[in-house]
């Protein structure tokens, strides 16, 4: 720690006045926030290898020069155990888009940081290659069939063989020639991130900045496109990775001729190699280190891999067969098969009482509407329901049924954030008034329709009292 405080005082001047441990991730490398007395803070990093540590030192500095959006490294210690780097704040695009992760629909806001931090891709690839000294790349300057063997036995070893799944390893490395060669048709003198995913992203001003590159090395533009958009928990969904794909390859004209149905093509060998490395990792971290946090992402990486076997890849017929099986294998579940949660909301009277449960699961909110003025209590509208204009405009004028669902809404959401995650499959949301007609049917209405704009969730409305 004395290095770090160090450092901080070569940078700044001063020595820090406070320094908080940050969490860490899977890495070895350990995070700290240095504050000085004047408030401005640092981030000092210790980080157990040496060969790693120059590796993002160097990178960074390159990246910098080139005027690409990564932290700025004020310093390193003689050894090169410690580094000092500009601190961007605690906002990362994994964060901001867990709404749209959980839910499975994404706002236009959590779109636009996706497509903005996929544009610039193509500048880290290109525009960072250049000049670029790769031999001090950690651990290996170069995405090479090494490489990808490394990677496929991770996969065999790591994963596939914990399973318990029966295979012929002999047609297995049969197939993982076949597609070391494809894999191999892409080289190209480009940066490869390696590790291009929304955690390694931090928002900065509202702008898109990228650490953790130290892994990165000489390699083909596919990879990365396929280790973001297809991250194993990103739940992104099939209109939203074309959209993804499509603002990359917009931006990559600007540095190479583009040919969309070869790149694509080439694409999915890529994905289908990025996901049995992950795999690979998550069973290594889960199996074996024994950290089950790992293993909750294994069903998103087989729920990925079911959706690329859609379309077989007859370029490896065994392995497609063996994946095939894999998918199946009852431990890994039909994630596409789940139901989806299903809410349904009522409307009713209570002086015929509350609504009944048949799901048979309990649980979820009664709402009592009779505190909102009750346009039922006046002769020209008692021959009208909540789903007529005439009551709609009475309630809106008045004016306090906005507040009353505002809070309903929040109660609600919350409720039903926890039973997607949860993997729950049903809620129930009641309505009661006087008469079941006027106020709660407006309230039901409204509810359905506000969940169903905001959740991708199965939401049934029944007005009991005027069905």
């Amino acid at each position: 720690m004395e290095e770090l405080k160090q450092l901080f005082h070569k940078v700044s001047g001063t020595l820090p006045a406070n320094i908080d441990e940050l969490p860490s991730s899977g890495s070895n490398r350990r995070y700290f926030r240095l504050t000085g007395s004047d408030g401005k803070t640092l981030i000092g990093v210790k980080g157990t290898s040496v060969e790693e540590n120059k590796a993002f030192v160097t990178i960074a500095k390159h990246f910098q020069g080139k005027g690409l959006n990564v932290p700025t490294v004020y310093d390193m210690s003689e050894d090169w155990a410690f580094y000092i780097q500009e601190d961007l704040g605690d906002e990362i695009l994994f964060k901001a888009t867990e709404q749209g992760r959980k839910c499975g629909k994404f706002s236009d806001e959590e779109k636009s940081l996706l497509k903005k931090t996929v544009a610039l891709l193509p500048d880290l690839q290109f525009r960072g290659a250049e000049g670029m000294d790769f031999s001090i790349c950690y651990p290996q300057p170069e995405f090479d069939r090494r490489m990808i063997a490394f990677d496929l036995n991770y996969f065999k070893y790591c994963f596939l063989k914990a399973t318990g799944l029966e295979f012929s390893e002999t047609r297995l490395e049969d197939d993982f020639e076949k597609m070391s060669n494809i894999l191999m048709r892409s080289t190209s003198a480009t940066f490869m991130y390696r590790d291009f995913q929304s955690r390694n992203v931090m928002l900065h001003n509202g702008e898109p900045y990228f650490i953790d590159f130290q892994g990165g090395r000489k390699g083909p533009i596919f990879y990365d496109v396929a280790s973001f958009i297809w991250q194993a928990k990103a739940n992104y969904g099939e209109e939203l990775r074309e959209e993804l794909v499509d603002t990359y390859l917009e931006s990559l004209k600007r540095y190479m001729p583009v040919d969309y149905d070869y790149f694509k093509q080439q694409l999915r060998h890529f994905v289908l190699f990025r996901t049995l490395q992950v795999l690979g990792a998550y069973g290594f971290r889960g199996y074996f280190e024994k950290k089950p946090h790992f293993l909750q992402s294994v069903p998103y990486a087989i729920d990925n891999l079911r959706n690329l076997l859609k379309t077989p890849f007859t370029e490896y017929p065994y392995l497609n067969e063996m994946l095939g099986e894999l998918t199946r294998m009852k431990q890994f579940g039909d994630m596409a098969e789940k139901k989806k949660l299903e809410v349904r909301v009522f409307s009713f009277a209570y002086k015929k009482g509350i609504p009944n449960d048949t799901t048979g699961n309990g649980g979820g909110f009664i709402f009592d509407c009779r505190a909102i003025n009750n346009p039922g209590k006046y002769e020209h509208y008692k021959h009208f329901t909540g789903l007529d204009n005439e009551v709609i405009k009475f309630l809106e004028d008045d004016g306090g049924v906005f507040a009353f669902l505002d809070n309903a809404y929040s109660m609600v959401d919350a409720h039903v954030q926890k039973f997607i995650e949860r993997q729950f499959t049903h809620i129930m949301v009641a309505f009661g008034c006087t008469g079941g007609q006027h106020r709660s049917v407006y309230c039901a209405e409204h509810m359905g329709e506000h969940l169903r704009k905001k959740f991708d969730i199965i939401v049934k409305v029944e007005h009991r009292e005027i069905q």
